[in-house]
């Protein structure tokens, strides 16, 4: 079965992890990067001037332009899904979340950690 398919049947399905802990077959599912906001960051720190004074003027001007504003989006998601992952008491990585509710730890391949909570939801009587 495929992942998509697999995972629209449990329900909504969710990773988290980082960069340090790549996750395979993860298509149609919400991954969440836990260090999204700290690679953001670094990316608009990129932007800065080496002139410091200059700084609030280019990061404004940056922030408004079209690359700024998806800048911004990605960051907003980048917390939301930091926050979404605290909310669920997550305590490693990477974890797989069905419904919210069941959970995999350790997994890094998507595919394998559904069909484990698949498995598991099967048995119940």
């Amino acid at each position: 079965m495929l992942l998509g398919a697999c995972a629209h049947a449990l329900g909504e399905t969710w990773v988290v992890t980082d960069r340090a802990h790549p996750i395979t077959d993860s298509n149609g599912v919400r991954v969440i990067f836990l260090d999204e906001q700290e690679r953001l960051e670094e990316q608009l720190t990129q932007q800065l001037p080496s002139n410091l004074s200059q700084a609030p003027e280019t990061i404004q001007s940056y922030l408004s332009s079209s690359a700024g504003i998806n800048f911004q989006h990605d960051l907003t998601q980048a917390q939301q899904g930091t926050t979404d992952a605290w909310s669920l008491g997550i305590e490693k990585i990477p974890a797989v979340i069905v419904d919210r509710r069941f959970v995999v730890y350790g997994e890094a391949d998507v595919k394998a950690a559904v069909e484990k909570i698949e498995r598991f939801r099967n048995a119940q009587p």
